[in-house]
């Protein structure tokens, strides 16, 4: 055990590999942030821990780091100007962030100026994300591209934008909604910027594949965009088309998938260039992925590709065909919003309890007079386990234990027996494991029951509002503990959550090759706090959590380094979770209604002699007061040795 240290861990958890030059183990065996993705500059998360509670912050918490926001976006853009460079691309690459991968403020902000060297926009899908984005888009280069569905609201909104000097180009998803766009321009006459989104037969692959290919939900047919030609030009307005879009899927794993989807829509765009369209931008979408595992596969939450291989290939791409069809290169316009976004966020959890099947197993255990047969039989076996009958032994564990249930169901089992009989049957289980560990073929039942072995953690956070994507898609998140990264687990675990649902568990782990359905861990000892990260959250989970038992919102803190601070780094803000009063407000209940009627049970109490005044009013005032506490757990005010 003491040879188990920082690069052991480094390695048992695959952090080098997802980590992405963000993350790291120090030589304490702390989990350790590098927000530029420079070793030069580091953040220890058990100081933010301690910092957290120093204002008392209770967890769970999600942690952002502004300056890993900033690097990402920069490594983006100079991966497509490099790959510009080293072809003789004739033309730029303009980035947008869509909103709907994280709609916070703080974020999109710090997005955007970060991305104004490079003319950074925005994609907007919705009325509410088109308001958000007008207000804050500030720079004349930069675009918004509309995408989704537009009504007529959509629509004003859009060109009331452009009448502000702002290039916003409204991407068309079906015919109808051209119509409607031309006959709203020409009534408040302006002339429109118009995209229109092709439905590719390219179609992605892993968990978000049928955003593409030709059912996709959104995208016009090539027979719709020969007719939207047409009615551009009836219109007179064939110089209004500036825009060819595409989307593949999110989260595309091979990049194979997108090299094929890149050349057709760049023959699409070649095409209606041709046709006399004045056509600025290819705007190649989503689907720039993250390597959640580490793999560098094409499994759903890998990537077989890095990010200067993506930028390359679609500068290739779309260059061959455009020099092929003698048509001008476009702006490449791309909308990665996970990629720039999954890193920033780390969200920390207090583990309280363990649930630990072999809890009780090194007691030894000895038949006591009553008892069936059965305990004896199980005592005497696991005292006769080696190398040789090891499998046999577990298979004649198996047979007993499930006689014993059957005894016990007749009534013919007492309960003290039962508990001798299920105490030895995980001590076998237990040694019947150790004995496979470390072998080349292990059986597959011996797996199963080292998975069944694992421990229960108990950990203060609710998966369907931090971790929906893990609940609803299977979608994998790198989870490892924060510290005493320099000792050797000694334990296999699955998270659970606090809510009340039994789908409320992360049994899904990150590994090189496979998925894990443990995670290794250190024991849980009662009175020691013990944290887990859950990493590369920043996409979608912050907008997507559910309110799910009403927990809300969790507790935030900003991170921005700074070489003048002692620590190396200052809190720019906090951001405080939900509160009880909060959630409750959100699902129609009145908080001054609630305590009103308290108050009415209250002095009926009073009033029964079953409470006196003073003790009634003292819980009055703690109800009131739990209305503006956080909805999580705290046990910050209970000793839990």
């Amino acid at each position: 055990m003491s040879d188990f240290g920082r690069e052991d861990a480094i390695a048992l958890y695959n952090v080098d590999r997802w980590g992405g030059g963000y993350f790291t183990v120090n030589k304490r065996g702390n989990v350790t942030v590098m927000p530029n993705g420079s070793s030069d500059q580091k953040i220890d998360l058990t100081e933010i821990i301690r910092e957290a509670k120093s204002r008392n912050l209770s967890f769970p918490l999600t942690v952002r780091f502004h300056d890993l926001l900033r690097d990402r976006v920069e490594t983006i853009n100079r991966a497509f100007a490099d790959a510009i460079a080293e072809s003789g691309y004739q033309n730029v690459y303009r980035g947008v962030f869509p909103i709907k991968v994280n709609q916070l403020r703080e974020v999109v902000e710090e997005i955007l100026d970060a991305g104004k060297p490079w003319h950074f926009g925005i994609e907007a899908g919705s009325k509410p994300e088109l308001i958000a984005a007008m207000a804050l888009h500030s720079d004349p280069e930069s675009l918004i591209i509309c995408n989704g569905y537009k009504d007529t609201s959509f629509i004003r909104n859009a060109l009331v934008a452009r009448k502000l000097g702002k290039i916003v180009i409204l991407v068309v998803e079906k015919l109808e909604e051209l119509k409607h766009i031309l006959k709203v321009a020409a009534d408040m006459n302006v002339e429109p910027m118009i995209g229109l989104r092709v439905r590719l037969l390219s179609k992605g692959a892993g968990k978000w594949a049928t955003s593409g290919g030709e059912n996709a939900k959104f995208g016009l047919s090539t027979a719709d965009l020969v007719r939207a030609s047409d009615m551009l030009a009836e219109n007179g307005l064939s110089q209004a088309l500036k825009l060819v879009h595409f989307h593949v899927g999110s989260q595309v794993p091979d990049i194979g998938t997108i090299k094929r989807a890149v050349k057709e829509a760049s023959r699409f765009y070649a095409k209606l260039s041709k046709m006399g369209h004045q056509i600025e931008y290819l705007d190649v979408g989503g689907g720039l992925g993250v390597d959640y595992d580490g793999s560098r596969t094409t499994f759903d939450s890998s990537t077989n590709y890095s990010l200067n291989e993506y930028a390359r290939d679609i500068v290739y791409s779309v260059m061959e065909v455009c020099n092929a069809e003698h048509v001008a290169h476009p702006t490449i316009v791309s909308e990665s919003g996970r990629a720039i976004v999954a890193h920033h966020s780390v969200l920390i959890v207090e583990t309280f309890g363990s649930i630990e099947k072999n809890s009780i197993s090194t007691d030894t255990v000895t038949a006591e007079p009553g008892d069936p047969p059965l305990v004896q039989d199980i005592i005497e076996l696991s005292e006769n386990i080696g190398k040789k009958n090891r499998l046999e032994s577990l298979h004649d564990a198996q047979e007993i234990r499930e006689r014993a249930q059957s005894m016990f169901d007749l009534g013919m089992l007492d309960l003290r027996a039962k508990a001798r009989i299920e105490t030895v049957y995980w001590q076998i289980a237990e040694e019947v494991v150790a004995m496979f560990r470390g072998m080349r073929y292990i059986p597959e039942e011996v797996k199963e029951m080292e998975v069944a072995l694992g421990d229960q953690f108990l950990c203060n956070f609710s998966v369907f509002q931090s971790l929906l994507d893990h609940w609803a898609l299977g979608q994998l998140f790198p989870v490892m503990p924060i510290s005493r990264l320099n000792e050797l687990p000694d334990r296999n675990a699955t998270m659970v959550d606090i809510t009340c649902d039994s789908d409320g568990k992360v049994s899904k782990f990150v590994d090189l090759q496979d998925v894990k359905e443990t995670l290794p861990v250190h024991r849980w000892v009662p009175g020691e706090p013990y944290y887990m990260g859950f990493f590369l959250v920043g996409a979608y989970q912050d907008i997507m959590g559910d309110m799910h038992n009403l927990f809300g919102r969790v507790n935030e803190m900003h991170i921005y380094l700074d070489e003048d601070e002692d620590a190396g780094y200052y809190v720019e803000e906090v951001l405080p979770g939900s509160t009880i009063g909060q959630v409750l407000t959100l699902t129609q209940w009145d908080t001054n209604e609630l305590a009103r009627r308290i108050k009415a049970q209250v002095d009926a109490a009073i009033k029964g002699d079953r409470l006196k005044p003073n003790e009634a009013m003292k819980l009055l005032d703690d109800y009131e007061k739990s209305l503006n506490t956080y909805t999580y757990l705290n046990f910050d005010d209970q000793n839990t040795k």
